[in-house]
């Protein structure tokens, strides 16, 4: 640009979203303006860009939002009542961090968000728990009992009997003849095989057996041929907690391929919606992935160090500090067996070894008993801090109530023993993160990724560089409003123009 013009006065007319602007040349040289006069030739403009109009409008119908941004679920009650509340009432879908909580507590919390915000859309997660089948069973209960139409179906590779029972259940006969689905369905993948099963009907054998329990109506047997698992599926990318680190600009591409290609081969079924998780930490990286096609975006490792997030202090300071390689991979507590991972802050924290470690002896051991005499000691001195036989004792008194079946199955296993004894401890280590325990900071799992330390650069500076300045509400507004920003100024620079970078540089400012 030639024309001498304050950056500030860019700024503000790239930053003024309710209204058009536009650059043009005359005898002056180049500019920036909100409306040409005459003798002014336009090179580029740009319309208004609410952020409330980024995303897909099918979205915010459907799950009666202003907004096409989600706050994902973080397990153990991280995504609190608080945080889903405050999310809802700022015009947002945010999901309650229900994996891994006993039933009771999942219980309490949605009597709570039915008395705080009722009516108001909210989703619970669901979270996938192969050794603990009872647990999916009762969450599925509660949200039938409590009339709950929504769940984020997390961590699935497989279907369930227990998530097609609350998808069926919703299902109706509309006036006009068509299926409606009550209960609606985000579910998050990262793998096309798993996709593919959420973009078509139920597994016609499985919808069977259910009627054969009495579980499912024969006409809702009926209708589930024509809609398909789930209204939404998110591509969760390089991501806090289970991931598989694929890039979004890979998978979401891949997906969306597959998805509209199942679209093509089976018509009569509803549209899916494609949504977008990992690594969304920063304006840019949520107008990318609108860029790529994403219906709506979700957030996770940013809202963990928000104030309403159920984690303690201590732990949401850490989180605030971290930068962008401050994170690791762990093995997983409730997928342990199975040799699934998680990505976790390392930095203040030495649970990614001493995890990694407990896999090791895992895969090279039989049992507990079996353990090398100096591998034994450190097991019982550094990570239990007990004797093996008192853990054993409290996996037994754990288990007891919450799902017997798990001590039965390990009664002639010793090494199912020793992986219950290991996912003693890996559970432990998250709440200790999240109570805040000061004598067990060494152990802390803190499920986060990348996109919280970008976050972190971007608001250096900034008011939100104070965790306890950080709202869900304030981290979702400026992510979108920066995002619409950044929108603006790629349509412009689309048409030829370039901008310096500062002038794209949005910086949150505290919300009046």
């Amino acid at each position: 640009m030639t024309r001498s013009i304050e950056i500030d006065d860019v700024q503000r007319l790239l930053t003024d979203l309710e209204h058009p602007v536009h650059v043009v040349r005359d005898t002056g040289g180049i500019g920036v303006t909100a409306a040409p006069e005459p003798g002014q030739h336009v090179l580029a403009s740009a319309g208004p860009l609410s952020p409330e109009n980024l995303g897909s409008h099918d979205f915010r119908r459907a799950h009666g939002v202003r907004t096409a941004y989600m706050a994902g679920g973080m397990a153990n009650g991280i995504s609190s009542v608080e945080l889903v509340v405050a999310a809802a009432r700022a015009g947002f879908l945010g999901a309650f961090g229900a994996g891994g909580l006993a039933p009771d507590r999942v219980e309490a919390a949605v009597q709570r968000l039915a008395a705080e915000i009722p009516g108001t859309p909210y989703a619970v997660n669901l979270l996938n728990t192969p050794h603990e089948p009872a647990l999916e069973r009762a969450v599925v209960d509660l949200c039938l009992r409590y009339g709950v139409r929504c769940v984020e179906a997390s961590a699935y590779l497989e279907l369930t009997p227990e998530l097609v029972r609350y998808r069926l259940n919703g299902l109706r006969r509309s006036p006009g003849g068509r299926a409606h689905a009550a209960n609606r369905v985000i579910a998050k993948v990262s793998r096309p095989e798993v996709c593919r099963q959420f973009l078509l009907p139920a597994p016609e054998p499985m919808v069977a057996e259910l009627v054969a329990r009495g579980q499912v109506t024969a006409e809702q047997a009926d209708l589930s041929r024509a809609m398909p698992m789930a209204d939404d599926i998110t591509v969760e990318s390089d991501s806090a907690g289970h991931t598989d680190r694929r890039p979004l600009s890979a998978l979401l591409p891949v997906l969306r391929r597959l998805r509209d290609d199942v679209r093509r081969q089976r018509p009569e079924l509803p549209s899916v919606r494609l949504g977008a998780a990992g690594g969304i930490g920063t304006p840019q990286a949520v107008a990318a992935a609108f860029a790529l096609g994403a219906d709506y975006v979700v957030t996770g490792s940013v809202n963990q160090a928000c104030v309403e997030a159920g984690t303690a202090a201590v732990t949401r300071r850490m989180l605030a500090a971290a930068g962008i390689s401050d994170f690791d991979m762990a093995p997983s507590g409730y997928l342990f067996e199975l040799g699934a991972q998680v990505q976790v802050l390392k930095s203040g924290t030495m649970f990614p070894q001493r995890a990694r470690k407990l896999r090791q002896l895992y895969e090279t051991c039989p049992g507990i008993d079996d353990l090398p005499d100096a591998d034994r000691i450190w097991l019982e001195r550094k990570v239990f801090r007990r004797p093996v036989g008192e853990v054993w004792d409290e996996v037994v008194a754990f288990f007891g109530t919450r799902d017997p079946a798990q001590i039965q199955r390990a009664v002639d296993d010793p090494k199912r023993r020793m992986a219950l004894m290991f996912r003693w401890y890996l559970g432990l280590s998250s709440r200790w993160a999240i109570a805040g325990d000061p004598d067990r900071r060494a152990d802390y799992q803190v499920w986060a990724g990348p996109a919280l330390g970008a976050f972190n650069e971007w608001v250096r500076g900034t008011y939100l560089a104070a965790p306890e300045n950080r709202s869900v509400t304030d981290v979702a507004h400026h992510l979108l409003r920066g995002a619409a920003i950044s929108t603006r100024i790629h349509q412009i620079e689309c048409a030829g123009p370039r901008f310096p970078s500062e002038y794209a540089d949005y910086r949150p400012t505290p919300l009046s």
